[in-house]
C-alpha cells in the first residue's frame, strides 16, 4: 500500500538532517526562506495592474520582509558603512576648501516665472556680493535660481545633489568642482549645516521643512552655535509659525518662549542679505574670516 510522501519544510528538513547525521548522507542546509518571496520576478507576478511607482513601493516592501542569516546582514551592514563613510570624505575634502558660504533650500518644484525663483536668485547674487558662496540642494525650482544667482556674479555656487527616483537631477549653474552627489540624506544636510554661516528658506515642501527644523533643533540643542536662520515669504511661512507660537509655546509649552527667535521671516532680498550681514558685523566678522 503506498502512502503520499508530504512535502519537507524548513523544520522536517532539519529534522531529518539531525537523523541522518553520521550515516554518511549529504546534508542540505535548510532553506530559512520557504514559501517567501525572494526576486524581483517573484513579486512583479503578485502586483499585476499597478502604477509603477505603487509596484516598486511594493516590491521593496516585500524584500523587505524576505528572511536574511546573519552573515548576510552582516555584509550587507558592512558594505553601508563604507558607503557613509565615503559620502563623509567626499564631501568634507571639497567642502572644507569653500570658504565662507550661505545655505538656501527651498521646493525643487518652483518655476522660473515664479517670483519667489527670482527672489531666490537675487538673494543669492546679493550674498555673492557681499562675499558669501551659496549652497543649495543642487536640484531646480529654487535650488537653481540659488546657483544661478551665484553663477552670474562669479561666486562660488555649490551644489549638494541627492539621488531620488524622481525630480532631482543637478542644475547647470553649479560649479563643475563643487558638485557633489549623494545617497544619504543624513549625511548631505551635515554638509549643509557644517559649512554654512547661515541658513535661507524659501518657500518648499517637505525637504525644506526638514532640513529647517533639523537647523532649528541643532542650535536649541545648543549642539552647533547659533547663527541667522532667515525665511523668505511672509505669506507662506506665517501660518507655520503661528500655528508653533499657539500650539506647540502656549497650547502645549512643548517650546520655549525664546526658541521663536531663531527663525527671521522677511518678504525682500535686500533685507534678507542684510540680516545675515548685520549678525556678523556685531561680532566683528566679515565673510573672509
Amino acid at each position: 500500500m503506498s502512502t503520499l510522501k508530504k512535502p519537507k519544510t524548513s523544520k522536517t528538513k532539519v529534522a531529518d538532517d539531525l537523523l541522518n547525521a553520521g550515516s554518511g548522507k549529504t546534508i542540505t542546509q535548510p532553506n530559512v526562506n520557504d514559501d517567501k518571496l525572494r526576486s524581483i520576478t517573484e513579486m512583479r507576478q503578485t502586483t499585476n495592474g499597478e502604477t509603477t511607482m505603487a509596484l516598486e513601493d511594493e516590491q521593496r516592501l516585500r524584500k523587505a520582509f524576505v528572511d536574511k542569516d546573519w552573515n548576510e546582514i552582516k555584509i550587507a551592514d558592512s558594505w553601508q558603512i563604507f558607503k557613509v563613510m565615503a559620502e563623509f570624505v567626499e564631501g568634507f575634502e571639497k567642502m572644507s576648501k569653500i570658504g565662507p558660504c550661505v545655505s538656501i533650500f527651498g521646493s525643487a518644484r518652483t518655476k522660473p516665472e515664479n517670483p519667489y525663483y527670482q527672489m531666490a536668485e537675487e538673494i543669492a547674487a546679493k550674498l555673492v556680493r557681499h562675499g558669501y558662496g551659496v549652497i543649495t540642494g543642487g536640484g531646480p525650482g529654487i535650488m537653481e535660481a540659488g546657483n544661478k544667482g551665484a553663477r552670474s556674479e562669479g561666486g562660488k555656487s555649490v551644489g549638494l545633489n541627492i539621488e531620488l527616483p524622481f525630480e532631482q537631477t543637478h542644475n547647470i549653474y553649479i560649479d563643475q568642482d563643487k558638485c557633489i552627489n549623494f545617497d544619504y540624506f543624513f549625511v548631505r544636510k551635515v554638509m549643509f549645516v557644517k559649512y554654512a554661516q547661515a541658513f535661507v528658506g524659501m518657500p518648499g515642501g517637505f525637504g525644506t521643512l526638514d532640513e529647517l527644523f533639523e537647523a532649528m533643533t541643532l542650535i536649541q540643542t545648543k549642539k552647533i552655535s547659533r547663527f541667522p536662520i532667515v525665511l523668505v515669504g511672509s505669506a507662506y511661512w506665517n501660518g507655520l509659525f503661528q500655528w508653533i507660537k499657539d500650539v506647540m509655546l502656549t497650547e502645549e509649552h512643548n517650546i520655549s518662549a525664546e526658541d521663536l527667535n531663531l527663525v527671521q521671516i522677511v518678504d525682500d532680498a535686500s533685507e534678507a542679505v542684510k540680516i545675515i550681514d548685520d549678525f556678523y558685523h556685531k561680532y566683528l566678522l566679515s565673510p573672509n574670516f
